[in-house]
């Protein structure tokens, strides 16, 4: 079976575009839901009427989720707890600003289900403001259709999917009880004034063309408060292409030959006896040989018989398992997956070391960043800015009103991948150390290169310390003390080498 047969398996809606079925079928492999249609296990071999039952009509057993669990690495590279980037700008109270507001909208949590989401091809987040509070929700794009102008600037989004009576009846929905089991249209569309919500219509009644003034919302923003992240790709894109539907066919071979290969391991464990029996004797009656069963009784069988277990051998196991490795090797290839191998690490390794032999996967952390941090989160903290701006008496975060926040010069500073052990921070810093001594770089550069390193939240606040350390008379002093001291033992040790020459010589 190969992923165009198995999407045949999953049921269509015909009055949704192929991009929402196409979406909903890649969120099967990313949810590892895939095979639930398949109605048969894959111990089965027979139905109830004895046919024979094929491969590809069964469930495997034995689902390597290979495509989900690159998605979760590459999303944790990307915005996990070591990995979240510091926002800095021309104004230093804005980067704090957007520090509270990470805090109280849990953007980690949301950014980092935002990359999850957005690997079948986009995602979305919506951006509002409830009694002057910012908040941040991401939202399922198969449902959405946005609209870009030539400057690749949205000029509108639009949701429409299907719902039940009952649901729209829970949400405050005048409907009558015969409306309660039928299928709704709901819609709602977003542009750079309103929020219109559409009157719901029945399924068969078409599209919902009415507009319901008492739920339609007049924003006046002069922007659409959405953020639309397609993946792996450039702004004004509906979808990116998918994170690992390239290897999707090739997990679909791994899991059943996983499964395949289980199976026949099994039947070694109790492996099927299979008895040739000999002749019938002259009379016609047919001889059973005097075949009894049991562990402890042995099988007689007549002059001419035979016997055999149907079993998997272990140069066929052997075989599957190389063969399985190779596949694997192909899907990590594909989708830029971790190829390293735990078992073949012996020791704690390198910042620098663990950065290469996962080198693929930080390439694709490197493309998602783009994607999700620089046209996403950057893009949302500049729609913060400017809903602070908008709305009337600015918008409160961390206690604190905020108004005309200004968006100039706002940048992102992202963390190494892997943190550094000692060795390579000393290492750095004595590098440093003797380029600055030497002329070729500056104090504030060498500070922010390690401050970066060392994984320091802001290099720009780390500077600005160490320059109010040495205007401080008392630390200065303090320092200098230091270095007298240091340079008197290195003084002390080399006289004592000297002395020690002599005597000996």
């Amino acid at each position: 079976m190969d992923w165009q047969q198995l999407k045949k398996t999953y049921p269509q809606d015909n009055d949704l575009p192929a991009r929402a079925n196409r979406l909903t079928a890649l969120m099967k492999v990313r949810d590892c839901t895939q095979y639930d249609a398949i109605q048969n296990p894959f111990s089965s071999e027979y139905n109830g009427a004895g046919e024979y039952i094929p491969l590809s009509q069964r469930r495997p057993s034995v689902r390597t989720n290979m495509c989900a669990t690159v998605v979760d690495e590459s999303a944790s590279l990307v915005f996990g707890e070591c990995h979240w980037p510091a926002l800095s700008a021309d104004s230093p109270d804005v980067a704090a600003v957007m520090a509270d507001l990470d805090r109280e909208c849990a953007l980690p949590a949301v950014m980092i289900e935002a990359v999850i989401s957005g690997s079948v091809g986009s995602s979305a987040l919506l951006v509002e403001v409830v009694d002057r509070a910012p908040c941040v929700s991401m939202h399922d794009t198969r449902f959405l259709t946005p609209v870009w102008d030539a400057a690749n600037h949205l000029v509108s989004v639009t949701e429409c999917y299907k719902v039940k009576g009952a649901d729209l009846a829970a949400n405050g929905w005048p409907l009558s009880d015969d409306d309660m089991p039928a299928v709704f249209w709901w819609r709602r569309e977003w542009d750079k004034k309103a929020c219109r919500v559409y009157v719901p219509t029945r399924v068969a009644d078409g599209l919902p063309d009415r507009i319901d003034a008492t739920r339609t919302t007049h924003h006046g923003l002069d922007f659409v408060p959405w953020i639309w992240m397609a993946n792996l790709a450039q702004p004004g894109v509906v979808d990116g292409p998918c994170t690992f539907e390239r290897a999707i066919d090739t997990v679909i071979e791994c899991d059943y030959l996983l499964s395949q290969s289980g199976r026949g391991l099994k039947y070694s464990a109790d492996p099927k006896l299979v008895i040739k029996a000999g002749a019938a004797d002259p009379a016609g009656a047919a001889d059973d040989g005097g075949i009894t069963g049991g562990a402890a009784s042995a099988l007689t069988l007549p002059l001419d018989g035979d016997a055999k277990m149907l079993e998997i051998n272990g140069d066929a196991s052997g075989a599957m398992l190389a063969h399985y490795k190779e596949l694997r090797a192909i899907v990590m290839e594909q989708i830029h997956g971790n190829r390293a191998s735990a078992d073949k690490i012996s020791a704690a390794q390198s910042g620098r070391a663990m950065e290469m032999m996962c080198q693929s996967l930080v390439w694709l952390a490197d493309r998602l960043r783009l994607s999700y941090g620089e046209y996403g989160l950057l893009a949302l903290y500049r729609m913060i800015c400017r809903f602070s701006s908008v709305v009337a008496g600015g918008i409160r975060i961390g206690g604190k009103d905020h108004v005309n926040l200004p968006d100039a010069g706002l940048a992102l500073q992202w963390p190494p991948y892997f943190p550094s052990t000692d060795p390579e921070l000393l290492q750095l810093a004595q590098g440093l150390a003797t380029a600055v001594a030497s002329g070729f770089m500056s104090n504030e550069t060498a500070c922010n290169i390690y401050a970066a390193k060392v994984g320091t939240a802001s290099p720009q606040e780390e500077w600005d310390r160490v320059l109010d350390e040495l205007s401080d008379p008392v630390l200065a002093a303090k320092r200098q003390n230091a270095a007298n001291a240091a340079k008197a033992d290195r003084q002390a040790a080399g006289a004592g080498r000297t002395e020690t020459r002599q005597a000996t010589a």
